[in-house]
């Protein structure tokens, strides 16, 4: 039996053929299998239906569509409804396979191997038939994989979203057991600190190992057969390595199993996410402060992520978990990159987020208007910014800050309708913007002035969004070499 991979298995290989050249091969190979069940030859079946048999052997081939016509006379030369040669189903098992070996040979998966055809008819053995269907079935999942776009992750994107504003991102289950994860260590109050955090991993049975040659492609690596887990000795500061071990113990108290797709990828890196955050800004004793602060009209994201030493952005995420389930406040979230490129978005308020025709909004422009774009010429870069933007859903109020990191500068910010900005600081900013969006001629088109005296004599020299254009890495767990993670763990077993 061999090993067994966290390597995704791909769905079932799709048609490399049109579904008409599809059905002209099963109809073929049909006619063939009736005419032998009948014990006819093609001659026979030839001088009942008033056709050459050269004809009728390009029908049985695959290579010649017959008119209706001619589709009653040979239904009834063979004494079969005609139905039952326009089935769906192949006849048998063989006829399966030749189908299957012709449609392969007939698409572009074969032609770019520059092999020779083989001849499919009756002399074929069957095993030389499993053999070759079974090996371009393998390249093409092989191709698939490698090849996969994407449009995967964007599908898979709006999807999730969908689900997580249907529950107004608020999820019971993880916060059931973060809860039972703080009990189980005698947590009481105050900051998640490093040395609680160590007492969680022992408390679940792992021992944490600090290490110089994690492989570069990981935030940490988990050893579930000597309940290890393996993080970073790295200074560099895009992740607080609370949250990384954190969510690599998510995944084992969540019970996860190897992903089966990129949506299962996807989900399961939000339920750690969530758990996660659960721990370090805990439901009662984070719920108990925006009470507080919602009763002094006081509501601020800067002064959670003070209160629980977390970063703006686990601030706001954790705002959104809590704000409409426990608070009664629609809201919405944004990250998004100085050149205007949404990465990260929520919403449960309405908020006309632009998004592609899958429904998924990272990779799209967000609106010049809005407060996300706007706080980047904000000369204050110690204050959040505040601002009022009327837009074609409504009037929100948003809150933001910029953070910088490896990828550069981004900007986070908490929105909310209108009937809801008064629990928050910040109210009473007189800064406002008007959004007409999708409107293109909001921020998308050029004012006619600068397109008169520019259009047709400018050529930029694009930077283009890399991360959103190239191929989706491989694999379960994508860009992550089952290989190096092995070895890895190998040469620290003993």
């Amino acid at each position: 039996m061999p090993p067994v991979s966290w390597n995704r298995e791909v769905p079932p290989p799709s048609s490399s053929a049109s579904t008409a050249e599809l059905d002209v091969i099963s109809l073929g190979r049909r006619v063939r299998y009736l005419r032998k069940q009948a014990g006819l030859t093609l001659d026979d079946v030839s001088a009942a239906v008033g056709t050459a048999p050269s004809q009728l052997s390009l029908i049985e081939n695959g290579k010649r569509e017959p008119k209706l016509g001619l589709l009653k006379q040979l239904a009834a030369a063979l004494n079969v409804g005609i139905e039952q040669l326009l089935g769906a189903e192949p006849p048998s098992r063989r006829a399966a396979l030749e189908i299957e070996l012709e449609r392969y040979q007939r698409g572009p998966l074969y032609e770019s191997l520059n092999l020779p055809k083989i001849r499919v008819s009756s002399r074929l053995p069957l095993d030389v038939l499993e053999s070759q269907v079974g090996l371009l079935q393998e390249l093409e999942r092989k191709l698939n994989e490698q090849v996969a776009t994407p449009e995967e992750a964007r599908r898979a994107n709006g999807e999730l979203r969908a689900m997580m504003r249907e529950r107004g991102n608020y999820f019971p289950e993880y916060e059931a057991e973060a809860q039972k994860v703080l009990k189980g260590v005698g947590y009481t109050t105050g900051p998640l600190s490093q040395h609680v955090i160590a007492d969680i991993a022992d408390h679940l049975g792992f021992t944490l190992h600090h290490v110089g040659d994690l492989p570069h492609s990981t935030r940490s690596v988990t050893d579930l057969k000597n309940h290890r887990i393996y993080l970073t000795q790295s200074q560099r500061q895009d992740h607080d390595p609370r949250s990384v071990l954190l969510q690599a113990l998510g995944h084992y108290v969540l019970g996860h199993e190897t992903p089966k797709n990129y949506g299962d990828f996807l989900a399961q890196r939000v339920a750690t996410n969530y758990f996660a955050a659960a721990l370090l800004l805990p439901e009662n004793a984070t719920l108990e402060f925006l009470q507080k602060a919602k009763a002094a009209k006081e509501i601020a994201v800067e002064d959670i992520r003070d209160a629980f030493a977390v970063s703006y952005e686990t601030a706001a995420h954790r705002f959104t978990n809590l704000a409409t389930k426990h608070l009664g406040i629609t809201t919405h979230f944004q990250k998004t990159h100085q050149s205007g490129i949404i990465y990260k978005a929520y919403e449960n308020d309405g908020v006309a987020f632009p998004q592609d025709h899958t429904g998924a909004i990272e990779g799209q422009p967000a609106c010049k208007a809005w407060t996300s774009r706007a706080v980047f010429d904000v000369p204050d870069k110690f204050s959040a910014y505040s601002q009022y933007t009327d837009t074609v859903s409504g009037t929100y109020w948003c809150t933001a800050r910029t953070e910088r990191s490896a990828a550069g500068e981004f900007s986070l910010s908490i929105g909310v309708p209108y009937q809801h900005v008064k629990w928050f600081r910040g109210r009473e900013t007189t800064a406002r913007a008007t959004s007409t969006c999708p409107d293109p001629n909001c921020c998308k088109r050029p004012p006619a002035s600068l397109a008169s005296s520019w259009a047709g004599n400018a050529w930029p020299s694009a930077r283009a969004h890399s991360h959103l254009l190239a191929a989706m890495p491989p694999g379960a767990f994508p860009g992550v070499d089952e290989t190096e993670v092995y070895a890895f763990l190998e040469a620290h077993s003993g």
